[in-house]
């Protein structure tokens, strides 16, 4: 099996990625200009190929550098899956070449974001966790009546309040307005709205923005990936003021009656950590657990990626809220970017 730096074309990327039944949406072959476009971050995918020339496994990484906050080779950054796919051998060849890649750089730390275990001879950690739904066939009235009596009652309590919601690619702008606001009021730098621009050009139709209106305003909104028969929302929002009408609720039952009409299988609440108030608020639509692999290779102290609930960062957070949301949303995105 020779490992390589992938030369070749998207569709064959691609059509190994789906030919593992591990594949996510980030494992995609446009991933690669997304991230080179907006965050300008080296992308080192690798390839391995059979004695045929044929691809039997790919393993996508990204290089995000500081002086900062440190040199680290992640699958995949910004998001919550990534890692090497193919068989078990080829799996453990593409990771020790990776591994070897890192100590040659001298990079701090290699992270593997794989969504199941992986056959590798590294730490790996389970600090955070996805939460999943199977949606029953039937419908959105077959996975209404599946949630407790206490889920649909806010949901009500939304729908008489006069909230609607909206789907579509004109939603982005929205969209921002609420996630920018939302990502400013938790003390957290936010992403630029090149990212989500880029994001619908590049994966139109696999891409959901999907925005809840009270008063004509935007006070809800999320963007997630549609994949073999699952959606994921991977960005969520809310401002704080609405929660007491259940914005929130109102979102997720959107997103969740559209993935139904549509027949998908699985509803895919996104990332958190576990005992969380975000973790305690996705189980109450009756999800279970699914814990994620992240493996690494530290060189140094850290083994994992930089977060502001560290005790070295929780300064950060803290002076963030007081930032006025235009410095905020000129600023963060310069920041975020360097936090993988």
């Amino acid at each position: 099996m020779l490992i390589e730096r992938y030369q070749g074309t998207a569709a064959e990327w691609d059509d190994a990625v789906r030919r593992s039944p591990e594949w996510t949406h980030f494992h995609l072959y446009g991933w690669r200009g997304v991230v080179e476009r907006v965050f300008g971050h080296e992308c080192i995918y690798l390839a391995a190929r059979n004695g045929d020339g044929q691809l039997e496994g790919v393993l996508p990484l990204v290089r995000v550098k500081s002086v900062a906050f440190g040199h680290y080779l992640v699958s995949m950054p910004f998001v919550n899956y990534g890692g090497p796919l193919g068989s078990e051998a080829v799996v453990q060849q593409l990771t020790a070449h990776a591994v070897e890649l890192a100590r040659e750089q001298r990079v701090g730390l290699l992270e593997l974001r794989s969504r199941q275990p992986l056959p590798l001879d590294l730490p790996v950690s389970h600090r955070k966790i996805t939460v999943v739904l199977d949606l029953p066939a039937g419908g959105p009235d077959a996975v209404w009546q599946g949630l407790t009596s206490n889920v649909r009652r806010k949901v009500r309590r939304a729908q008489k309040e006069g909230m609607s919601a909206r789907f579509g690619l004109d939603q982005i702008a929205a969209f921002y307005e609420v996630f920018s606001h939302h990502m400013r009021d938790l003390g957290t730098p936010t992403l630029p709205r090149q990212l989500f621009d880029t994001l619908a050009q590049c994966f139109a139709e696999a891409t959901w923005f999907g925005c809840v209106y009270y008063g004509g305003r935007p006070v809800a909104c999320g963007c997630g990936f549609q994949w073999a028969g699952e959606f994921e929302m991977t960005w969520v929002s809310a401002l704080q003021a609405y929660h007491h009408i259940y914005a929130n609720m109102f979102l997720y039952w959107a997103f969740l009656e559209r993935a139904a009409q549509q027949g998908l299988t699985l509803f895919n609440f996104g990332r958190c950590t576990p005992g969380s108030g975000t973790h305690r608020f996705k189980q109450q639509w009756g999800a279970r657990d699914l814990p994620l692999s992240w493996y690494h290779r530290a060189a140094g102290r850290r083994a994992a990626t930089p977060s502001p609930h560290e005790r070295a960062f929780a300064w950060g957070p803290m002076l963030w809220k007081r930032v006025p949301l235009p410095i905020a949303n000129l600023l963060g995105p310069k920041i975020v970017r360097l936090i993988p």
